[in-house]
């Protein structure tokens, strides 16, 4: 038996992508923090998390026992469960939280630790400075300004928040009129960033023009055994494999110790050469739609997990794909 805990959006689609490829036989568990039958309910299994971290990595784990559970998929906070790894394996359960341990999450979760560690061994990465003060802020940006657009990102921090682009003579008051553009002028930006409380390490980058790739893939104690690149077109997605980008994406995950279902972005640099962005020790949001090329990496990932025959993949070019909205029935409350 198998239970993926709470993770992104996307987790109707492990759910679903689980169930396709293992026996009929196997019970598949899903948990989550909210009330989300429309995700749980498509398990054979479902219960509710609770709210407090440290709680709910006591109870999951009671509840693993209770039910027989062999192997468990962290879906978010990866690192929390890393560091009870030892509990869960005397327990006889199978923890997988996206790295090998704890050290996987010292080094991604915090970007200026990547950025460090990608630059050390050699991963073509995007180069960064750490700043925490209007002075350093100011500075970095006029050290890296001459040479290239620049933007700004949190050193610890997902989904793209607080990311901004610095853009040269941009209506400073596009980013209230239009905050999703994620487009400010540096002065304005600073002066926010100064007249405010001590801030957070922010990391001052040039900013790349070229595309986005986004790898997701499967991985066991540092080796990658299935992957599949995805890129925006427009609102479309496409999908590649054997790329420069995808295979600079499973170096990285190799070197940092992935374990699981991971994601790896990419960027392309104004040559068309790809620079890593960050490693996210979880699923990602459009995993789901790898399914459509013929490659179901939540299959794949739980059927070796299992000890089950993988299924195969069928490589589908020329695949593109579109999200919709569509309405699902749930149980009242």
């Amino acid at each position: 038996m198998i239970w993926f805990l709470q993770g992104q959006a996307s987790q109707r689609d492990i759910i679903l992508g689980a169930l396709e490829a293992l026996p009929t036989s196997v019970r598949v568990f899903a948990s989550h923090g909210g009330d989300r039958p429309e995700i749980t309910g498509l398990a054979h299994g479902s219960f509710k998390e609770p709210e407090d971290r440290e709680e709910r990595i006591d109870w999951v784990l009671q509840t693993a026992v209770q039910n027989s559970i062999k192997v468990i998929l962290a879906g978010r906070v990866g690192g929390g469960y890393e560091a009870r790894r030892a509990d869960f394996e005397r327990a006889g359960i199978t923890l997988v939280t996206g790295g090998m341990s704890s050290r996987t999450f010292e080094l991604v979760d915090d970007k200026a630790n990547f950025t460090a560690e990608a630059e050390r061994a050699g991963l073509a990465c995007i180069p960064a400075i750490t700043v925490q003060s209007p002075d350093q802020l100011r500075a970095a940006y006029e050290l890296l300004s001459p040479n290239s657009e620049v933007c700004i990102k949190p050193v610890v921090g997902i989904y793209g928040q607080g990311f901004w682009r610095f853009k040269p003579g941009v209506d400073p008051f596009r980013c209230l009129a239009n905050p999703d553009s994620r487009e400010v002028d540096f002065e304005t930006y600073h002066r926010i960033y100064a007249a405010g409380p001590e801030r957070e390490p922010m990391l001052v980058m040039p900013y790349l023009p070229g595309p986005e790739c986004s790898v997701d893939m499967v991985c066991e104690s540092g080796k990658v055994v299935a992957y599949v690149g995805r890129r925006k077109a427009g609102a479309h997605q496409t999908f590649e494999r054997d790329t420069p980008a995808t295979a600079l994406a499973v170096a990285a995950a190799e070197h940092f110790g992935c374990d699981g279902v991971v994601n790896v972005q990419t960027r392309d640099d104004a040559d068309g050469h790809p620079m890593l962005l960050e490693i996210n020790p979880r699923y990602s949001g459009g995993i789901g739609y790898t399914r459509e090329v013929g490659v179901n990496l939540a299959g794949i990932f739980a059927a070796r997990r299992l000890g089950f025959a993988e299924p195969e993949v069928s490589w589908k070019e020329g695949v593109r794909v579109r999200a919709i909205t569509i309405a699902v029935p749930t149980p009242g409350g």
